[in-house]
């Protein structure tokens, strides 16, 4: 391989996602968000918003609390070190997509 090729890192697939990589963008500046929150601020359905929360969940880069604020039920959500983790290497890779300008 010429040293004039570029390596890119490969991108986490479940964060390439647009909505996904919303959430996560969102939840790395913050405690916590609920699931109005974060609809309002993807603009997601609460349908579509609902299962790519699941997926996160299910890979370990975020929790989900389900309770009651009032008498009002509460999805709440926050990342997890691993999801920390996953975000920090997934904007690492981007990183190899963008020249440097030192080529």
């Amino acid at each position: 391989m010429p040293d004039s090729m570029k390596t890119f890192k490969p991108l986490d697939p479940l964060l390439h996602s647009e909505l996904r990589l919303a959430v996560m963008s969102i939840l790395i500046s913050t405690d916590s968000a609920d699931f109005v929150y974060l609809r309002g601020q993807t603009g997601a359905t609460s349908g579509n918003l609902s299962v790519q929360l699941d997926k996160l969940q299910q890979a370990g880069y975020i929790e989900v609390t389900k309770g009651f604020k009032g008498k009002m039920p509460q999805t709440l959500c926050h990342i997890t070190d691993r999801g920390r983790d996953a975000f920090a290497a997934y904007v690492e890779a981007l990183r190899s997509y963008i020249p440097s300008g030192k080529d």
